[in-house]
């Protein structure tokens, strides 16, 4: 496994933290704490003639509140940080990161645009795997760059209904714009598959399963999702992430050790299907991941290990199942958890 050099790591980081600054930049009125079922969000909360708008800034967080109280000289700073972007991106190029292809970039740079990730949407799969070349600073490889056109988005059924704000521009506007087409599903009243270019490119939305797997709404992104068992896992706690496009596309995406982890139960579930050789991908990138982890992360990869485990049998048998067939990543999770079981009993 190879690393990218100090310098592109902290340019990269530099490149987040801008991006993380212009949210709060493009405040209109004042940012306002409103607290839902025991959960704080921040909302900017503005006057449009005699009524009140507002408009979601995100989960409460130590960060989030310092650059809300840096918010007026954020925005007095915006064209330095566009400048600013601009250079690191053409570093980050320099030293050997990824582009994001224009097909994809113009799609993540329009999500975030009209507030698909604001408002809860996170990446997964393999677009998802790719930003872990920045958050984590390592090198992937042709085999690892290589994807399907899919372009898989989840989010939480609740948050959806608790942030009370919807995004700035329909997503059926979006796709239409963008030369999407709505794929027919099973229930004609909800769409949660777009298609671009005759299948070429196949974006689809998703949810957690707390009950059947089915389709459901997500009012906050005006869609329909899937819902899929085991989803809540890898939706827990997701980070920001930076898209090489432009001058960069602030996303989300999962921690990379649930993503690790969620990989191997996702490769069991395929296994043997039509989805046979999805399956032999889930598992080559759970295992970079986890190599990785190893390496630069092993506290946080045995904690979501352990997590997995901890949700029960069935969650036990199917990671087991992929391990079977990844012995060196076996012995290698096998090995954390003694090594950290024993800092534990010492």
């Amino acid at each position: 496994m190879r690393f990218h050099s100090q310098i592109g790591m902290s340019a990269y980081h530099d490149l987040l933290r801008l991006l993380r600054d212009d949210v709060v930049s493009d405040l209109i009125g004042t940012p306002v704490a409103v607290t839902v079922k025991g959960r704080v969000f921040w909302y900017d909360k503005y006057r449009i003639g005699a009524k009140m708008g507002q408009k979601y800034i995100g989960p409460d967080s130590e960060d989030l509140r310092a650059r809300l109280a840096q918010a007026k000289e954020l925005k007095a700073d915006a064209e330095a940080r566009r400048r600013a972007r601009t250079r690191l991106v053409r570093l980050l190029r320099a030293e050997g990161y990824t582009s994001t292809d224009q097909r994809t970039g113009s799609l993540l740079n329009a999500f975030a645009r009209t507030g698909v990730f604001r408002l809860g949407g996170t990446l997964v799969g393999t677009v998802a795997f790719r930003h872990y070349e920045g958050e984590l600073g390592v090198q992937l490889g042709v085999d690892h760059l290589a994807q399907t056109g899919d372009i898989d988005i989840g989010s939480f059924e609740r948050l959806s209904f608790a942030v009370d704000d919807v995004v700035e521009t329909p997503l059926v506007e979006v796709f239409k714009s963008l030369a999407f087409e709505p794929v027919p599903s099973l229930d004609n009243a909800r769409t949660w598959r777009w298609s671009q270019g005759g299948g070429e490119t196949l974006v689809e939305f998703l949810m957690p399963a707390h009950r059947d797997e089915g389709v459901r709404d997500l009012p906050a992104l005006g869609v329909s999702a899937i819902a899929l068992r085991h989803l809540d896992y890898l939706l827990h706690d997701p980070i920001p992430a930076v898209a090489h496009y432009r001058s960069g596309v602030l996303v989300q995406i999962p921690r990379p050790e649930r993503f690790a982890i969620h990989k191997l139960i996702v490769a069991d579930r395929r296994a043997g299907g039509p989805d046979a050789q999805k399956s032999a991908k889930d598992r080559a990138q759970a295992a970079y991941l986890i190599d990785a982890l190893l390496e630069l992360r092993p506290d946080e990869l045995s904690d979501a290990y352990q997590a997995a485990r901890a949700r029960g049998p069935k969650w036990v048998a199917r990671i087991e199942a992929s391990l079977a067939r990844m012995p060196r990543t076996a012995d290698s999770l096998a090995r954390l958890s003694g090594a950290i079981d024993g800092e534990g009993a010492g």
